[in-house]
């Protein structure tokens, strides 16, 4: 176990979760589920069985950084990684792989976002510590793939070798990845049999993702090359400060992992959900006898079913008439929104930015 690392990444700023959802206090920070602990409170509690508290790395951008410590007050400043911009995730998780490289070069890495939600943590360890023995013991890159429950078209999908069940017994190598399909094609993917959903949590050995930086994003792996023997030292941040503006800006997913001819797979069913939309989390409230879903106190509905509503507890909220809403007030900004409508979210924000401008 002291050799097991979570990397997990805290930079993203949630703008499918607007209006309470802010570039100045994302998702990953707030009580979204209700529950008294944010989702990155709930992510940290969550990998506390798989390694040493000590060995647990937020990666996030420098802004956050005093909101990561108050949330994480059992993390050191040092634990708290950060970015001096967005890159997207390979720049972030080559920061991360060089930075424990110089503490562990037999460290195994689990990278994991950190705003998804684990219902079943059993079975989450069990899944992980065999990705782990998969990994420790091959040059490979693992992936946890998410049996599908529905064909959806917000997820990626993973399609599977099912000859390579030899290899484990959740553990399958990977044949292709496919970005959000169309509805047709996912319901396609869901009859086949052989696609999982595709989680967005990665387990490798340090000298294996090593390899995949060097083979396939070396423009990526060059620049951080450079500060070997800075890494965890007074020189780290000016020389992260410099590099960083000059880097790609690629994912993971499509730089290495669609990439790579070792990528594997496990099988996995635990609960999981990535809570990207308001949709997703109404999946996982308790819902009244006409199916909506309600955070708040004082809400009244009348002839309304099958919505989401998130008010402030002090809000006196009476809702008529609705079918299939989202209806969210937070920073003093109400949203009214069809749930089949929820991807247009993002350009809400965007278009309320650009008028703001001009």
């Amino acid at each position: 176990m002291k050799n097991n690392y979570a990397v997990i990444m805290a930079g993203g700023i949630g703008s499918r979760f607007w209006p309470m959802s802010r570039a100045e206090m994302p998702k990953q920070f707030l009580d979204i589920l209700g529950t008294g602990k944010t989702l990155i409170q709930q992510t940290v509690d969550r990998f506390k069985t798989i390694c040493p508290v000590e060995n647990i790395l937020i990666v996030t951008n420098e802004q956050y950084k005093s909101i990561v410590l108050e949330q994480l007050p059992q993390l050191s400043e040092k634990q708290v990684v950060c970015e001096p911009m967005m890159r997207n995730t390979a720049p972030c998780i080559a920061y991360a792989n060089y930075k424990i490289a110089a503490k562990n070069p037999n460290a195994n890495i689990v990278v994991a976002p950190s705003d998804h939600l684990v219902l079943n943590q059993p079975e989450f360890d069990k899944i992980i510590n065999a990705a782990i023995e998969q990994s420790d013991h091959n040059d490979c890159l693992v992936t946890l793939g998410i049996k599908p429950s529905r064909p959806d078209t917000g997820y990626g999908y993973i399609q599977f070798i099912e000859e390579s069940k030899e290899v484990g017994n959740h553990v399958r190598k990977v044949k292709t990845f496919t970005e959000k399909p169309t509805l047709e094609i996912a319901q396609q993917f869901i009859e086949s049999g052989d696609f999982y959903w595709n989680s967005g949590i990665f387990i490798w050995n340090v000298q294996s993702i090593y390899k995949a930086f060097e083979l396939l994003l070396p423009e990526v792996d060059s620049l951080f090359k450079q500060g070997i023997g800075k890494y965890n030292t007074s020189e780290e941040k000016a020389f992260i400060t410099r590099i960083y503006p000059t880097c790609k800006n690629v994912s993971i997913d499509y730089g290495i992992m669609e990439n790579a001819d070792n990528v594997y797979v496990v099988l996995s069913d635990f609960g999981w959900s990535d809570i990207g939309t308001w949709g997703s989390l109404y999946t996982h409230l308790a819902h009244d006898k006409t199916g909506n879903g309600v955070i708040g106190e004082d809400v009244h509905m009348y002839d309304s079913k099958d919505c989401i509503v998130n008010v402030p507890k002090d809000k006196l909220v009476v809702l008529q008439g609705l079918e299939n809403y989202i209806v969210v007030e937070s920073n003093d900004t109400l949203l009214v929104c069809k749930k089949e409508d929820e991807q247009k979210i993002k350009q809400f924000v965007s278009d309320i930015k650009s008028k703001a401008q001009n």
